[in-house]
């Protein structure tokens, strides 16, 4: 069986339709089912049926996974064994992380990494939601939970806290906040409630059932610059509310919210040398930032945020 044409046929069974499956294997969607009507012709069996959800495997194309798979990391370990010169490690690297992670810890660092090897290509992709390494869509994956099934070795990478964030503009207009309680009168900032893709996300629920966001976003980013704007006051990662200058921590001891970030590998590519090596670097990097994923120690504030004089 020739394996390029294997490659197509995983690229499909991973994303399901074939755009996304050509941009995967910087083909166009023409090329890709090409060469997938051609695998199928040469094992005179059906892998894929088309439905409303994209292209499914069949029974023959499911059997045919787990031999693919086997192949793909046979041919990953020969090329990290003779694809690269003098030991020099090379290849890609697709990385899954949540979009403040990626773009308030990981971008800003990233280079020091690449840097030091300079023939890794890196993929961050930071978006709301995660691909999945179980389907190789990504080769590490930090995710909010700890995956319960799949051909994978997870570990937690670090625990966060998130805070209570707001710009002194915002109490300007609105006054002090004393309790929690208080935060019924105050304008939210927080998540779209039915493009919540985690349920490590439902922040506001977790302080008072009866709280809910007037200004929502699918994206922190979005919703830190809201707050930060003076919009309302929102939960924030304290490594992204923290660094954002003019905002204050609000109730600190009150709100406190620990959450933690799993470091999610397929354990087919966890040995090859390029993973290896960027785990280190991961762990060491976030190591050196605990204060910061931890959040300063909440300190007595006084009944309230005053609204400035």
């Amino acid at each position: 069986m020739d394996w390029d044409d294997v490659r197509y046929f995983l690229a499909l069974a991973r994303t399901h339709r074939l755009g996304p499956a050509a941009k995967m294997l910087a083909q166009d969607a023409t090329t890709v089912s090409r060469r997938l009507q051609r695998l199928e012709r040469r094992l005179q069996t059906t892998l894929f049926e088309q439905t409303v959800a994209g292209y499914a495997l069949t029974e023959r194309g499911a059997a045919l996974l787990a031999h693919a798979e086997t192949m793909e990391a046979s041919a990953l370990g020969i090329q990290e064994v003779v694809g690269n010169d003098a030991g020099v490690l090379a290849g890609p690297i697709r990385l899954s992380v949540s979009e403040g992670f990626g773009s308030r810890i990981l971008a800003p660092r990233l280079a020091s990494f690449t840097n030091q090897h300079p023939r890794i290509a890196v993929d961050l992709i930071a978006s709301t939601g995660f691909l999945n390494p179980s389907r190789r869509e990504a080769d590490i994956a930090v995710m909010l939970a700890r995956p319960k099934s799949g051909p994978l070795v997870a570990r937690k990478l670090t625990d966060y806290h998130l805070g209570l964030y707001a710009h002194p503009d915002h109490f300007a207009r609105t006054g002090p906040i004393a309790t929690t309680t208080d935060l019924m009168r105050h304008r939210l900032i927080g998540y779209v409630p039915d493009m919540i893709y985690a349920p490590e996300l439902r922040y506001l629920a977790e302080i008072d059932g009866r709280l809910d966001a007037s200004i929502r976003s699918s994206s922190i980013v979005a919703q830190a610059e809201l707050i930060a704007a003076g919009a309302g006051c929102g939960i924030l990662p304290c490594f992204i509310g923290d660094r954002m200058p003019g905002l204050v921590r609000v109730l600190p001891e009150a709100v406190d919210i620990a959450r933690s970030f799993w470091l999610v590998v397929h354990r087919d590519v966890r040995r090859i040398a390029r993973i290896d090596r960027f785990i280190a670097w991961l762990d060491a990097t976030i190591g050196e930032l605990k204060p910061l994923m931890l959040g300063a120690a909440p300190q007595p504030t006084g009944p309230s945020i005053a609204a400035p004089q």
